[in-house]
């Protein structure tokens, strides 16, 4: 199988490319053989615009066979710890429409601007399609936004909206990509951080991207 595995940062997939150039044959950076399979890391930089764009531009899109996208995440719920690996089933853009007078958001498809079932959308939810692996990872609901949530108000408004369990910046472009382009996709991230008033000293960060990566490694070994 050809796996593209897709990451905002070099950050997020350093213990994997670790692992990779410990037991991989590596041709190159970009190319590595792993148990018959070919693997292409790609790391697309922070955001939606950075992802679709590096996604459409990159060689080797067209020829793999499954895109994995793996990166950490924010959680709105208690019930998901710090550090736990999840995959996202259902995401959406969160923060694409205006803002009203009173403070509430609107998003394009309340505003008509974009049909929320126009494809690959799905009630303005976007879903990875067909799967070709299973994770037995929680499945959860996640929001891309271009700017995080970080006051408590505007964390309680986008709650009570949209319902969703954690947000990134990437994870609705990264379903709209692959869609568009016909790609088998699974989007893993681990949790870093509760979605909160701004609170970075609480975030575990290190431990959701070991966490991260030895999931990742582990689908890998399972193929």
């Amino acid at each position: 199988m050809r796996l593209l595995m897709v990451s905002a940062t070099t950050y997020e997939m350093a213990p994997l490319l670790h692992f990779l150039e410990e037991n991989a044959v590596r041709h190159s950076f970009f190319h590595f053989e792993f148990n018959q399979h070919t693997i292409h890391p790609l790391v697309t930089g922070v955001g939606m615009v950075n992802t679709a764009l590096a996604m459409a531009r990159s060689e080797y899109i067209k020829e793999v066979d499954l895109v994995i996208q793996m990166g950490v995440a924010g959680s709105f719920t208690p019930d998901l710890a710090l550090g736990t690996v999840v995959e996202v089933t259902s995401d959406r853009f969160a923060d694409l429409g205006v803002e009203e007078a009173d403070g509430s958001f609107t998003d394009v498809y309340e505003m008509d601007l974009c049909e929320k079932d126009g494809y690959p959308f799905e009630d303005g939810w976007l879903k990875p399609g067909k799967q070709v692996l299973k994770s037995g990872l929680k499945e959860v609901r996640a929001l891309t936004v271009n700017k995080v949530h970080g006051h408590a108000e505007s964390i309680d408004r986008i709650v009570k909206k949209y319902n969703a369990d954690i947000e990134s910046m990437e994870g609705a472009a990264f379903f709209y990509a692959c869609r568009l382009m016909d790609k088998k996709c699974l989007q893993i991230r681990a949790i870093s951080n509760k979605v909160e008033p701004r609170n970075r000293a609480a975030w575990e960060l290190a431990k959701a991207i070991d966490n991260l990566n030895g999931e990742i490694i582990r689908l890998i070994q399972q193929i």
